[in-house]
């Protein structure tokens, strides 16, 4: 099979390396890509958002599959432009995708779906979200309704913040046009965990449990980010509750999609916070999250291409996914300036050392996210630079290999967490 993959991060490089490993692969095509992913595949310079030229480029190489990785193409309608050429495509439509691209519109879907989660309500004027805000005393949850690329979350301690956090995001546009409508929800207290499932329209095949650390500080301290690292399994999904996130949240998901008539092919990302009173989800995301998808790919043993064709195909129900029993690991690096500053003050250009010698140690893979090549140096091109990933016999294990290679890469202001997997019982 000839495959085109979309996209140019950590995730799209791992899926890459998953991809490549099925003997069904004959042939992989990335758009954009990354120098980390030119190992596997052909990239080409187009963007991942530019629609018409990657549904042309798919037609021109007759690609038998595109693998659709970040959320932008998505809620742009990529599938249906590839559907309207007969090229089959693992991802949800324009119109299931507004579950990640749409908070307000999910938050309708879970209400309808009874689906538990936060008390919240949207809004489109600024001056009425103020007004709301002025009338609660508790902490809040401020979320920009588009796709802000995972920073779009503001945790508020106090109507005060939450009152400048409204301003700076609808006033002072600092998502630009996700920030038009803002979704105010109560504050949820507990681990927030991650649980992903393959679907094919009608059935859901719950992969292994994964749990990311969000925040840009140690100790879950300082803004929200894409994330800073991820392991997996994460202790605190036991069979049960991962059953029970099943009947409670999938399965409900799943039945709202049909009654609705959505075309739902792909992955769904469940982001949950395990409350007193129960698993409670906090967002849909409708591609595979970054880095939940590094650790997670490093433990499938199962040949990915045969997955996605099943959910294509609509014969999931035939599938047994099968699993490294080992511990993953995932340590972001990131540039100067990611997480604290707006995007454009992140630090670009800066040589990067020491990336082969951590790819070479055992049980180790190095993903690239932000990088670039500039007169044959490996140069830092985004926020999140590299992902450290390593398995281990245990978590510990994991951690140690993990951050035994990612003292081997330098880069001038390179930043990441500490504690990745401190927080797993």
């Amino acid at each position: 099979m000839r495959i085109l993959l979309v996209g140019s991060g950590a995730r799209e490089h791992a899926l890459a390396w998953k991809l490549r490993q099925s003997p069904l692969c004959t042939e992989l095509l990335i758009a954009p890509g990354n120098p980390g992913m030119a190992q596997f595949g052909q990239c080409v310079e187009i963007r991942s958002d530019a629609i018409a030229d990657i549904t042309q480029l798919a037609i021109d190489n007759a690609v038998d599959m595109v693998v659709i990785g970040p959320e932008d193409p998505l809620a742009l309608g990529l599938v249906d432009a590839l559907a309207a050429k007969n090229i089959r495509s693992f991802g949800p439509s324009l119109t299931g995708a507004q579950l990640e691209a749409d908070k307000t519109f999910s938050k309708k879907m879970m209400r309808e779906a009874l689906i538990p989660t936060a008390e919240g309500r949207s809004f489109k004027s600024m001056r009425d979200a103020l007004a709301y805000v002025e009338s609660r005393t508790d902490a809040m949850v401020v979320k920009a309704a588009g796709l802000a690329r995972g920073k779009g979350v503001v945790i508020c301690k106090d109507p005060v913040e939450a009152l400048d956090v409204v301003r700076n995001i609808m006033e002072k546009k600092i998502f630009g046009k996700a920030g038009s409508t803002i979704v105010i929800e109560e504050k949820l207290e507990g681990p927030e965990i991650s649980l992903l499932a393959f679907i094919d329209g009608h059935t859901a095949y719950i992969l292994e449990s994964a749990q990311d650390h969000k925040r840009i500080g140690e100790n879950d301290t300082g803004p929200n980010t894409g994330g800073m690292g991820a392991f997996s399994p994460a202790p605190r999904m036991t069979d049960e509750l991962i059953s029970n996130v099943e009947s409670e949240i999938i399965v409900p998901l799943l039945d709202a999609l049909a009654r609705h008539e959505i075309d739902y092919r792909g992955v769904i990302y469940a982001g949950l916070m395990l409350t007193p009173a129960g698993p409670k989800t906090l967002e849909f995301n409708c591609r595979f999250g970054d880095p939940e998808a590094q650790v997670l790919l490093m433990r499938l043993k199962s040949d990915l291409v045969d997955v996605m064709q099943a959910c294509i195909d609509r014969r999931l129900d035939q599938v047994t996914l099968e699993w490294d029993q080992r511990h993953a690991v995932c340590v972001v690096l990131a540039s100067e300036g990611y997480g604290w500053e707006s995007d454009d003050k992140v630090v670009k250009g800066v040589p990067i050392d020491g990336v082969e010698a951590a790819a070479a140690m055992p049980d180790v893979m190095i993903f690239h996210g932000g990088t670039a090549m500039k007169d044959g140096q490996l140069v830092t091109n985004g926020g999140r630079v590299l992902s450290v990933c390593a398995l281990g016999d245990t978590l510990a294990d994991a951690r140690e290999k993990a951050y035994a290679a990612l003292r081997k890469i330098s880069f001038k202001g390179m930043q990441f967490r500490r504690d990745i997997g401190n927080n797993a019982g």
